[in-house]
């Protein structure tokens, strides 16, 4: 049981749950308190050990019946008949081809396949690279080749060998339901043996430099993300945010003391005869001021939506921070972005803004800003654009774009594609690039991460 522990926790760790190792061990200890007889009570005891957010209860309930499940036996529908009709039953399936012989004989005869050829044929499946949403898919095709993608056909004629041979409807009528009983069972231990190969080999999986998700899903484009992946990200920004929080923490500490002032130094120096007695320091500007202009637009809502995400999280480390999100036109989204949760504060912002196709005006955006939203903007003030330039052949209106940047103490541009793709089509990247002082790219999780982390050192 403590083996099957480990590789749980494993398992969580690889879905995205934050565990520690004392906390794996206070699971091992709850466990021993709570005994393993009872299935309910050490999914409890683990949950209450393992779980600290209710984000994460998905994941545990998710891959708690992959490693400690496991279908009952299968029944053997022969038990009950008497010799006659066994022997009945035994011929009609003679009449059979070797292979439906084979598999309806293991589920009339409670013998199906061995745990151990189920374990092979779905590490077979996961190595394909497979993911936990496949696992339906893979499931299916486990099963054809298994024969049972016909078991209903394969049925119906057992049944019509059954009555030729004069067995009462009642008895077939048994014997059909212990087969169906028996072929879900098999196909519910096919689906969990598969899912558990997945999910230790995700654990197994080389892990990213710091410790996080799998280094390929870090580096996995933002806009080309299943619906699990995105989840995984989710949570694994929480972690990226708790590591560029100490970082900031670890600079606004260095930033009290400041850098030494050479010139001022040396020219106290002057009154000691020369010795440096008194040394001068150079204070830095401590917390930055933010103002966030975010294209929320169809194709840009993937990284948006992370991109928000980290800036939330973030916020207690700026001193004032203005977000502003756009598609057709321009809103300030600031209060939402005050909502309690980071997820609430997206969804709100992502909602009141419709994507809507072929509808993104950054020019018109640029001129409801200068009308509307010029004062948020001074000479302490970073201005971030996360976009793809992309402007439907409308007004660019890069003059507006100037005149912001040098209202503001810096303009960084978050583009999310290849400079290859700028200029194409309706982009007016070419057009905007030479007018910010930094353009970042951010096509995955761990560039926006360094490029806010930059943004945080730099401003």
């Amino acid at each position: 049981m403590e083996d099957r522990s480990v590789a749980f926790v494993r398992g969580l760790r690889a879905a995205g749950v934050r565990t520690s190792t004392a906390e794996a061990l206070d699971a091992l200890r709850a466990l021993r308190a709570a005994g393993i007889d009872d299935r309910d009570r050490v999914r409890l005891a683990l949950r209450a050990a393992l779980v600290k957010s209710h984000a994460d209860f998905e994941a545990f309930e998710t891959l708690f019946p992959l490693y400690f499940g496991g279908e009952p036996p299968l029944e053997n529908a022969l038990d009950d008949l008497d010799p006659d009709d066994e022997q009945a039953v035994r011929e009609a399936l003679e009449g059979l081809s070797d292979r439906l012989r084979q598999l309806l004989e293991q589920l009339m005869s409670g013998h199906g396949p061995s745990r151990e050829q189920l374990e092979a044929m779905a590490r077979r499946a996961a190595e394909t690279g497979a993911s936990p949403s496949q696992t339906r898919y893979l499931t299916q095709r486990m099963l054809r080749e298994m024969g049972f993608g016909d078991i209903e056909r394969l049925l119906a004629e057992l049944q019509a060998q059954l009555e030729a041979r004069g067995l009462s409807d009642e008895t077939i009528d048994d014997l059909l339901g212990v087969a169906r009983r028996n072929s879900e069972r098999v196909a519910d231990e096919v689906a969990r043996q598969i899912g558990l190969a997945i999910a230790r080999r995700r654990a197994e999986a080389p892990r990213s430099d710091d410790g996080g998700v799998d280094g390929r899903l870090m580096d996995k484009s933002l806009q080309s993300l299943s619906p699990h992946e995105a989840a995984q990200l989710r949570r694994e920004v929480t972690r990226l945010v708790a590591r560029l929080r100490s970082r900031a923490a670890l600079r606004q500490r260095r930033g009290r003391t400041g850098r030494l002032d050479a010139r001022r130094t040396i020219r106290a120096s002057l009154r000691y005869g020369g010795t440096p007695v008194e040394l001068r320091w150079r204070k830095r500007r401590l917390k930055p001021s933010l103002v966030l202009i975010c294209d929320v637009s169809t194709s840009m809502r993937p990284v948006a939506e992370f991109m928000l995400r980290l800036i939330y999280e973030l916020s207690d480390q700026v001193a004032r921070a203005r977000s502003f999100a756009f598609n057709a036109d321009l809103e300030e989204i600031s209060v939402a972005m005050g909502a309690q949760r980071a997820g609430d504060a997206v969804a709100e912002v992502l909602y009141a803004i419709p994507p809507g196709y072929y509808a993104t005006d950054l020019g018109r955006s640029l001129r409801t800003f200068h009308h509307r939203h010029l004062d948020a903007i001074d000479r302490r003030t970073t201005l971030i654009v996360l976009g793809d330039g992309r402007n439907n052949h409308n007004n660019p209106r890069t003059e507006l774009l100037a005149a912001l940047k040098r209202r503001s103490r810096r303009l960084v541009w978050l583009n999310p594609e290849a400079p290859g793709q700028w200029g194409t089509d309706d982009s007016d990247m070419l057009a905007y690039a030479p007018v910010c002082d930094a353009v970042y790219p951010v096509r995955n999780l761990r560039q926006l991460s360094a490029a806010v982390d930059r943004l945080l050192t730099d401003t």
